[in-house]
């Protein structure tokens, strides 16, 4: 069976996207573990699969190259949120959407170019820093520039979710960061019981920080939106910049603009469609998501 997708990304976050409105898609896992692969699939940081939703525009699920279901992504929203709009499954005129995501109803401004969106500017929800809420393993209010042991090395982190699990380190140089060797003992450290995503921040200024980013699920990857977000925030409540304001976070695969507030973090960002295609649907493996998992386990 041949199913239709198309390929997308937000500052190189890219996902293989396929409509789950107009065809069926079955085992999603098993798709994303197939095709994300860059050398013997389609290449991509996962699956995206746009849904019907009885509360939204659209519904989006993700699913990153290890074939596990993330909550949500903040540069995959963006791309779902041009995908609906070019694809005209809502109104030329409608150039505000909401998507449903495991981490609630977001809403999406878009920017349109000759019928084309460009680029969205997304309310991406409270950052929360209520450890259980994360979930983080730590007694006290809010785990703010604490230290840990990874590995062998003391790092300084600040925990806080974004609709999915987040930790921040603030470091001198981004680029001296062994983030392959890293990055692993980061996401499966034991005081983040459902793993965690590890944002490497440099501040540059008071209104610019660089971040590099290991996703759970996913490795290193070009951009996080939900990770520039967590970063963002951390920043702020630690006195490193200005709460209220617009920053500018440097990602390995273009910028994101970020504004925190105590209500509210949002996110502004560009999406680009980069080709369309049929895929022949993979044999499955297995014949259920949970029997997957629990291989994956």
């Amino acid at each position: 069976m041949k199913l239709k997708f198309t390929k997308m990304h937000g500052i190189g976050n890219d996902y293989i996207y396929f409509d789950a409105i107009h065809q069926e898609i079955e085992h999603p896992e098993q798709l994303a573990l197939s095709l994300s692969d860059r050398r013997f699939g389609i290449g991509g940081d996962g699956v995206i699969l746009i849904c019907d939703s009885d509360k939204a525009d659209a519904k989006m699920r993700m699913f990153n190259a290890d074939g596990s279901e993330g909550m949500m992504c903040g540069n995959g929203i963006r791309c779902v949120g041009k995908f609906i709009y070019d694809k005209r499954l809502v109104p030329a005129s409608k150039t505000t959407v909401s998507i449903e995501t495991l981490s609630g109803v977001k809403t999406l401004r878009l920017t349109v170019e000759d019928g084309k969106v460009k680029s969205a500017e997304v309310d991406m929800g409270k950052a929360v820093f209520t450890p259980s809420e994360i979930p983080v393993l730590f007694d006290g209010e809010r785990m703010m520039d604490r230290p840990i042991l990874v590995g062998s090395n003391e790092f300084k982190v600040t925990a806080v979710s974004m609709g999915n699990p987040h930790c921040v380190t603030f470091v001198e140089d981004t680029e001296a960061i062994e983030i392959e060797k890293i990055g692993p003992l980061f996401e499966r450290h034991a005081i983040f019981p459902d793993r965690v995503n590890t944002e490497f921040v440099e501040v540059i200024d008071r209104h610019t920080l660089k971040m590099r980013v290991w996703e759970r699920g996913s490795g290193e990857t070009l951009a996080c939106g939900t990770g520039a977000c967590a970063c963002v925030a951390a920043a702020c409540e630690c006195g490193l910049c200005e709460k209220g304001e617009d920053i500018t976070v440097h990602l390995r695969g273009g910028d994101l603009l970020i504004r925190y507030t105590d209500e509210t973090v949002m996110m502004t960002g560009p999406a680009e469609t980069v080709f369309e295609g049929e895929v022949e649907a993979p044999r499955l493996a297995v014949s259920s998501s949970s029997a997957l998992l629990d291989e994956m386990t």
